[in-house]
């Protein structure tokens, strides 16, 4: 791991402190103040820092590698996203008010259409690279990937790529979609179904 990319892995325990001190503070001064202040830290601080990131190391789609001794600006992005995998109700409580996470994924740089309905429990492993079209519904428990990571002989190999997903499309529950993956307009995928990287679907 680079310095670059051993300093980017302390943005969460960062974010965490200062979520236990804005706590702190609305124990011990209870007041709008101290909970504007957590909302900033956990919903405004990480996308200012991932579009400051993105300034300084943009992230490209295509192949790299993870363990090389090149910073990875994959990775950076991730550890700055890392709170919302690692507590999910901090984005669950975002779709349960209308357009709110569409809002919120257009903060972190996707591109989504209009009426998209988001289930609560759906995982979004990388906000930055989707393409959703209007009218989009997305399953229980749906999980759209924007990067995959696979053992090579030697190496690990990263694979970043956005997910497109066309206008009126109908995304099952329970399934998975892989970076580069392309879901045509109308297409209804079942229940639990899998597209791999770089799979069309449709006609």
């Amino acid at each position: 791991m680079t310095v670059a990319g051993f300093l980017v892995s302390l943005f969460p325990l960062g974010l965490l402190a200062g979520a236990i001190a804005c706590a702190v503070w609305l124990v011990a001064a209870p007041s709008l103040l101290p909970v504007c202040a957590l909302l900033v830290v956990l919903y405004v601080v990480p996308v200012v820092a991932f579009r400051l990131h993105q300034l300084v190391a943009p992230l490209r789609p295509g192949g790299s590698r993870l363990d090389g001794k090149t910073y990875v600006p994959w990775w950076g992005g991730h550890q700055i996203q890392l709170i919302y995998i690692a507590v999910p109700q901090l984005e669950a409580i975002l779709r349960m008010v209308p357009g709110l996470y569409s809002l919120w994924l257009r903060a972190w740089g996707s591109r989504i259409g209009r009426r998209v309905h988001w289930t609560p429990q759906i995982e979004v492993t990388d906000r930055s690279l989707l393409d959703v079209g209007d009218g989009v519904i997305f399953g229980h428990r749906a999980v759209l990937f924007g990067h995959v990571i696979r053992h090579g002989k030697q190496h690990l190999l990263l694979y970043v790529r956005k997910v497109t997903i066309g206008e009126g499309a109908f995304v099952g529950a329970g399934s998975a979609i892989s970076p580069g993956a392309v879901i045509r307009p109308g297409v209804r995928l079942d229940a639990e179904a899998r597209v791999y990287p770089m799979e069309v679907v449709g006609p």
